[in-house]
């Protein structure tokens, strides 16, 4: 990841995923960050273990948020095609499961890094980069790279 000049009106564009194979089952998160130009600055795509589909969305808009801030960001356009996600993160449906406000609690400490920060829905044909590295980190994490990085087995804490 590059860190661009402080710029105190840069804004970037988050495209966030994440994908379970059954609910749960192997997870994994796809991220990436453009410009307001469209020039793609930072890819992440990892497996995160077994979760759900909603915790595999949270975490994949945590990850897009850090790397937004590592790259100096001041103004954040969050874009999903997870309608729960955005419905959540904007404050229009409350979270009720646990794992998820935990999740939530920390998007929301994370987005104080930022002057201003937006969620936008988005259909899953303008996010199938975010799913493609999504998947990529399911199959990643499936065939073992990435399960020394996370636990085998399911934890509860991981569903929703």
């Amino acid at each position: 990841m590059r860190i661009l000049p402080k710029d105190p009106d840069l804004q970037l564009i988050v495209y966030s995923d994440g994908a379970a194979r059954g609910n749960p089952g192997p997870a994994g998160i796809g991220v990436y960050v453009t410009d307001a130009n469209g020039r793609v600055l930072a890819r992440r795509g990892e497996g995160i273990g077994v979760a759900t589909n909603n915790v595999a969305e949270y975490r994949a808009a945590l990850a897009g948020l850090e790397e937004a801030a590592g790259l100096g960001a001041s103004r954040v356009l969050v874009r999903s095609d997870s309608r729960l996600l955005v419905e959540q993160l904007s404050g229009r449906f409350r979270v009720k499961n646990p794992t998820l406000i935990r999740l939530h609690g920390e998007i929301r400490k994370l987005l104080s890094r930022f002057a201003d920060v937006s969620f936008e829905h988005v259909p899953r044909e303008q996010n199938r980069e975010a799913d493609r590295l999504a998947n990529q980190g399911v199959d990643e994490w499936l065939s073992g790279e990435g399960k020394d990085q996370v636990r085998a087995e399911p934890s509860p804490e991981l569903f929703d």
